[in-house]
């Protein structure tokens, strides 16, 4: 049985790649100054953090309709048997629940998955399932490693500025002027699908420290790990946290590198980086 895949625009996959495996990106929605685009296709993470900071309110996001996924799951199966479609954390975005319902007109033959993760959490799985499919292997057992690598992996990010949480209505004024004079990098995860804090790091070298820590220790005891970082807008700022992990004694392989779209960015703000890592 021929198995394609399709995901949608927050998978943060590298440039070109998907287009050149065969893969569809099914883009979500941004909805800046009484316009609406399609993240990576009309706007950029750039252009969105540029209007916000000239003064833009900051935009609302949507997911793809049924009618989009619709589309491509029609466009899909004229040249596979079936289709693996996998996305956004539902608990993130109604992206899921607009796949699930298109894929209602499909009589089976498109198959959901809801990674509970973002940005290369989607990607990393994104990934695997290619390469698992162009080894052979089947469509339930490439279910169950990504069923595996859901319940099994580590995130951890951190913001450069806590300016967007504020304007995006997360945190207050006081407490985003606050973390700012302390330097305070919150460090994030993402668990049950959702962002969760994970603790407080006074700089940018401590957040660092206490990222690679996490791994290190999470890693520890694994026979092979493969890493994928993310970044919004300064890749610079990935840069000491890749040779931190280039120097970990640990069996620690590159995934990729991705950007996060307009969708993600215009929550995180520039200069927000982090990594995603499954154990082989």
């Amino acid at each position: 049985m021929k198995v394609a895949i399709v995901t949608d625009s927050t998978s943060d996959l590298p440039k070109g790649w998907a287009e050149a495996e065969g893969i569809e990106v099914v883009p979500l929605l941004v909805n800046l100054a009484g316009k609406t685009y399609r993240d990576r296709i009309d706007i950029s993470p750039n252009e969105v953090i540029a209007a916000m900071k000239q003064g833009a309110k900051p935009p609302t996001t949507s997911q793809p309709s049924p009618e989009a996924f619709k589309e491509v799951y029609e466009k899909g199966l004229q040249n596979a048997d079936h289709i693996l479609s996998i996305h956004l954390s539902s608990k993130l975005s109604g992206t899921v629940r607009s796949a699930e319902m298109a894929a209602l007109e499909f009589g089976g033959r498109v198959t959901i998955f809801d990674t509970m993760a973002a940005s290369a959490g989607v990607g990393m799985m994104v990934m695997r399932a290619k390469e698992l499919l162009d080894a052979g292997a089947r469509l339930h057992e490439v279910e169950m490693e990504l069923e595996r690598i859901r319940d099994d992996h580590i995130v951890r990010f951190t913001l450069d500025t806590l300016e967007f949480l504020h304007k995006n209505g997360r945190i207050g004024g006081a407490q985003a002027f606050l973390g700012t004079l302390l330097r305070i990098k919150p460090i994030l995860t993402i668990e049950g699908g959702q962002v969760e804090p994970v603790s407080k790091a006074r700089g940018a070298k401590k957040a660092l420290a206490e990222m690679v820590a996490s791994l290190e220790n999470w890693a520890r005891g694994k026979r092979q790990v493969r890493i994928f970082y993310m970044y919004s807008v300064d890749s610079e700022a990935l840069a000491p946290l890749k040779m931190a992990v280039s120097k970990s004694p640990l069996p620690i392989e590159e995934g990729y590198t991705g950007e996060l779209g307009a969708v993600i960015s215009s929550h995180a703000g520039p200069g927000t980086y982090g990594f995603y890592a499954y154990a082989l």
